[in-house]
């Protein structure tokens, strides 16, 4: 189906050109910088069948450069690249970059661990001005986006669906949330090594660390 130009203006608010992603896409000629560049992250295992088709979606509507699917490549790796990516260009003076550096956003597509992975990615990244998340209802419970106002109902997944998340995103006002690391500390045997045994699988929002040192003034 033909893209209308009301469609196209609108979507060109979201769009990040190839070249910002790497450094073999040759710069095109972009005149307008995009109000609302945005990333977007999506489990194409949530929500049955729908993660997979929400994900074909995007990829029709926004450059697919900009859409990753978190069950191939994680977050924090995509992240990371993107921000060094961009450090790159603005300190060889590309405005068009440096602008896309302070305007950007995430929308994160998936069940409430999904959401709560990225959330601890952008706070581990310890930016200083993070960018604003939002949170696509695509799991089970859904409360992160209840809780943040993007409702709990599995979205469509069609051209119409996406479009109209895309105006919510442009039209949301950003909030500050708290947030808390915890330290989990155990008692060191007495006899064998305490650090974790390969391959240690943990959900995304925990982190592994090896033995405390003896030098830490709370090592048991």
């Amino acid at each position: 189906m033909a893209e209308s130009k009301s469609d196209s203006d609108f979507l060109k608010e979201f769009y990040i050109p190839a070249y910002i992603f790497n450094d073999e896409t040759k710069f095109s000629d972009v005149r307008d910088v995009p109000k609302f560049p945005v990333l977007v992250f999506i489990n194409s295992k949530s929500g049955g069948q729908l993660g997979g088709d929400l994900l074909n979606t995007y990829r029709s509507v926004l450059n697919e450069h900009q859409i990753f699917d978190v069950g191939e490549e994680a977050p924090d790796k995509v992240l990371r690249r993107v921000y060094t990516r961009l450090e790159k260009l603005k300190q060889e003076k590309d405005e068009f970059a440096t602008k896309i550096h302070e305007k950007l956003r995430i929308i994160v597509a998936g069940g409430d661990g999904t959401a709560g992975w990225l959330l601890g990615v952008v706070c581990d990244l310890k930016l200083p001005h993070p960018p604003p998340i939002a949170t696509v209802p695509l799991g089970t419970g859904n409360n992160l986006p209840f809780s943040f106002g993007w409702g709990k109902k599995n979205p469509g997944t069609d051209r119409n669906s996406v479009l109209s998340f895309l105006e919510q995103v442009m039209k949301a006002k950003e909030m500050k949330i708290d947030n808390w690391h915890i330290l989990m500390r155990m008692r060191a045997p007495k006899e064998g090594p305490c650090d974790p045994i390969p391959p240690l699988e943990l959900p995304h929002s925990l982190h592994a660390f090896g033995r405390v040192s003896s030098t830490d003034e709370l090592n048991m």
